[in-house]
């Protein structure tokens, strides 16, 4: 390793045939030298002792010699640091991973004892590319096991389990922040869903997480924060909820779509007294296809349909009699769900198409779902109630890492809002916002 980085500082500047002077080098010029001298000499560019190590190490040693100069406030063997107090007391190794692996530094030391670098501090052995790495793999479902796996894989590092755990835990301070932040003051449309995780509290059980994502008034996804409960969760529980994000700012919701869970309209009536609840269609669908044999799902979610898109609430009561009447010998269990979940599932209907289409749609909190569901599934279960939060909380910050899905989410929710603008008379106005 130290040979090739002597061979590496052997490059220099071409000198200029007319005056003799070296001629100024740029960077992509010096890079394109390295690598060239590089290939020439066999050496690889990434990997245990490539040349990306190489140069990560003369950076950081150069960036560490920069440091202690400022700190003794001579440069090396510079006679004027002759009894000036305090002196440049060699060095010493010390191995830090990187985003191109571990690399060995000689880390200057002084006689005064008083040196504290910055770019490699004390008792760091990580920089930060590496914690944001494991955070990102972590965010995407990887165990711990599998991201020691990898970056003993790719880049030859021995991480333990216990060090990714430490990287990790990092995020529950950051999450703390992020579910007490402020909120807008008005939103045309939260959904509130649940995800199961198998939680190890004395035995492995189902427990619930609940996820509230809401649609600002520019089009735009916004994750208004995660809970765990019991699934035993009555009006209290939700009262305490939806208490919990008007005191951080929230003073009207237009809808709220849920998936019937018990106790949420009397708490939201109580908080929001002019929120529409409204129970999410999908998954009254999908519940109501559990009770069916697989040989009738088509045809009975063929049937509800005309329920669903009925043009008013009467004409939805005459197309539930109908199906009740061809499917209620056979399958009453599907009767009652729909029976019970009627006055939270006939308010869209006196809406306009574009709101139908929101309540309708499984885009908008499926997706956030399906993120979720892959990085929980990857676990397996939690040791705490602590640990699935933060999986479900990582998992969130890595949606949409590109933007792209954030310009879609705009463009689609351009209907909608206008319909909802007319409909609830003015309530959804941007100068509502903070």
């Amino acid at each position: 390793m130290t040979d090739t980085a002597v061979e590496l500082e052997s490059v220099e500047p071409v000198e200029s045939a007319q005056l003799g002077q070296p001629v100024p080098v740029s960077d992509e010029q010096l890079v394109a030298m390295l690598v060239e001298r590089a290939r020439s000499e066999g050496l690889q560019l990434t990997g245990q002792g490539g040349l990306l190590q190489q140069l990560t190490k003369r950076v950081l040693e150069s960036a560490l010699e920069g440091e202690i100069t400022d700190h003794v406030g001579y440069d090396k063997h510079d006679v004027a640091g002759r009894n000036s107090g305090n002196s440049r007391n060699g060095t010493r190794a010390k191995t830090v991973l990187t985003d191109v692996g571990p690399v060995e530094v000689k880390v200057p030391r002084d006689t005064a004892g008083t040196f504290e670098p910055q770019i490699v501090k004390k008792r760091q052995r990580r920089l930060t590319g590496v914690d944001e790495m494991v955070l990102s793999l972590s965010a995407k479902g990887l165990t711990h096991g599998e991201i020691a796996a990898h970056l003993a894989e790719v880049y030859g590092a021995e991480v333990s389990k216990q060090t990714i755990t430490t990287i990790t835990d990092k995020v529950m301070e950051g999450m703390a922040e992020w579910q007490a932040r402020p909120l807008d003051r008005v939103y045309p449309v939260v959904f509130v869903d649940a995800i199961n995780v198998k939680i190890r509290d004395g035995k492995v059980a189902n427990r619930p997480i609940y996820v509230a994502m809401a649609v600002t008034v520019e089009g735009t996804r916004d994750i208004l924060g995660i809970w765990a409960g019991d699934g035993g969760e009555g009006a209290k529980h939700w009262l305490q909820v939806f208490t919990e994000l008007k005191n951080r700012g929230i003073e009207d919701v237009l809808m709220l779509v849920c998936d019937g869970l018990k106790g949420l309209p009397d708490a939201v009536e109580t908080v929001w007294p002019r929120t529409v609840v409204q129970t999410c269609i999908v998954h009254l669908i999908r519940n109501s296809i559990r009770y069916c044999a697989r040989q009738d799902w088509d045809k009975v979610a063929k049937d509800l349909k005309p329920v669903y898109t009925a043009p008013s609430e009467a004409a939805a009561t005459e197309r539930f009699l109908e199906f009740s009447e061809r499917w209620g010998t056979k399958y009453p269990a599907v009767i009652k769900l729909w029976s019970d979940a009627w006055a939270e599932m006939v308010p869209f209907l006196s809406f306009d198409v574009e709101i139908r289409k929101v309540i309708c749609s499984t885009n908008a909190i499926e997706s956030v779902n399906a993120r979720i569901r892959k990085a929980v599934r990857a676990r397996g279960h939690f040791p705490t109630e602590a640990a699935a939060l933060k999986c479900v909380y990582m998992a969130l910050m890595s949606l949409d890492p590109t933007g792209k899905g954030r310009r879609r989410w705009t463009m689609r929710w351009k209907a909608p809002l206008n319909a909802f603008q007319i409909a609830f008379d003015g309530r959804l106005t941007p100068t509502n916002q903070r």
